[in-house]
C-alpha cells in the first residue's frame, strides 16, 4: 500500500503559521522555513517577556515609591517597613499609583504610618 500523507492537516499547520508570520520583513513572512524560525523565536521572546515585564513594572512602581516616600522624609525600605508594621494592605502598584496621581493620600498614608 503506498504511503498517504495528511496534506489536508500539513497545509493548515503551514497556514497557522504564515498567517502568524504575517507584517515581518522581507522572506520572513512569505518563506516557510525562514518564517517558521521567525515565529518560533517570535514565541519564545513573548514567553520569556510576560515574565520580564512583570519584573519591569515592579521595579517602576518601586523606584516611584522611593520618590515618593523620600519627599516625605522617609526611604523606601523604612516606609515598606513601616507600612507592614502597621496591618496596611496596599500593594506596591497601588501606592505607586497613588504616590503619582493622589500625592494627598500617599501622604496621608506616610502620615499614618509614621
Amino acid at each position: 500500500m503506498p504511503r498517504s500523507t495528511n496534506s489536508v492537516a500539513s497545509r493548515a499547520r503551514r497556514k497557522k503559521i504564515m498567517k502568524q508570520a504575517k507584517g515581518y520583513f522581507g522572506r520572513r513572512k512569505n518563506v516557510w522555513t525562514v518564517a517558521k524560525n521567525a515565529v518560533e523565536k517570535a514565541m519564545l521572546y513573548a514567553y520569556r517577556d510576560r515574565k520580564t515585564k512583570k519584573r519591569n513594572f515592579r521595579s517602576l512602581w518601586i523606584i516611584r515609591i522611593n520618590a515618593a516616600a523620600r519627599l516625605h522624609g522617609l526611604s523606601y525600605s523604612q516606609f515598606m517597613g513601616k507600612v507592614k508594621a502597621n496591618n496596611i494592605d496596599l500593594n506596591r502598584k497601588v501606592l505607586a499609583d497613588l504616590a503619582m496621581n493622589n500625592p494627598e493620600a500617599f501622604k496621608a498614608v506616610v502620615d499614618k504610618v509614621k
